[in-house]
This record gives C-alpha cells, sequence and structure tokens, in this order.
C-alpha cells in the first residue's frame, strides 16, 4: 500500500471549488485537483432533504498531509461542515504515486 490518499470534497460553485483547489496545491497539501462541474447532491441536512448543485473536487494528496489539508479545507470552505473524506490508494503507476508524495510536502 502507498502513503497516497484521493480525497472527495463538494463545493457550492465552479468559484468556491477552483479558489480551494488553487489554494490547495499552492499550499503543498495536495499534489493535483481535479475539479468536476456538474454534480447533483441529495442529502440530508437539518433534518430535511436537500437537492442542490455541487463541484466535485477529486484531491491527490498523502496521509502525512491529510492533517494540513484538512485544516486548510475548514479554514477556507464555506460550508458549516464541509464533506471531506479520505479514499486510501492501494495501488498505482509507482513513478506517479512517487511524483505525488514529492509534490506534498
Amino acid at each position: 500500500m502507498s502513503n497516497a490518499l484521493v480525497c472527495l470534497c463538494t463545493c457550492p460553485d465552479e468559484a468556491v471549488a477552483g479558489r480551494l483547489a488553487r489554494a490547495l496545491v499552492e499550499d503543498r497539501v495536495a499534489a493535483c485537483v481535479n475539479v468536476l462541474p456538474g454534480l447533483r447532491s441529495i442529502y440530508r441536512w437539518q433534518d430535511e432533504i436537500q437537492e442542490e448543485p455541487e463541484v466535485l473536487l477529486i484531491i491527490k494528496t498523502t496521509v502525512d498531509a491529510f492533517p494540513a489539508l484538512e485544516a486548510a479545507v475548514r479554514a477556507r470552505h464555506p460550508y458549516t461542515v464541509p464533506e471531506l473524506v479520505a479514499l486510501p490508494v492501494a495501488l498505482g503507476h509507482q513513478e506517479y504515486l512517487a511524483w505525488l508524495c514529492g509534490a506534498v510536502r
């Protein structure tokens, strides 16, 4: 297993997503962030079903950088409780994973 993580984070719109993605890479807590518009989320919030357009960030980082990534998301995200989930990367192209790990602090 590698030290790499793929994290998912939803944002309310492309402007917020773009600013957050750029900041995470600039802060070196993420090696790369993909911004995927066109997402529709259906979820329960404060005991009511909500349906909203969102933008998904796919964030590539490491286990070691995750605490700093989480702090950066919490500091910059407009949601009271932003989605941030991390999935371990079990396997991957070794040169890519080496680049990823070298791109974050």
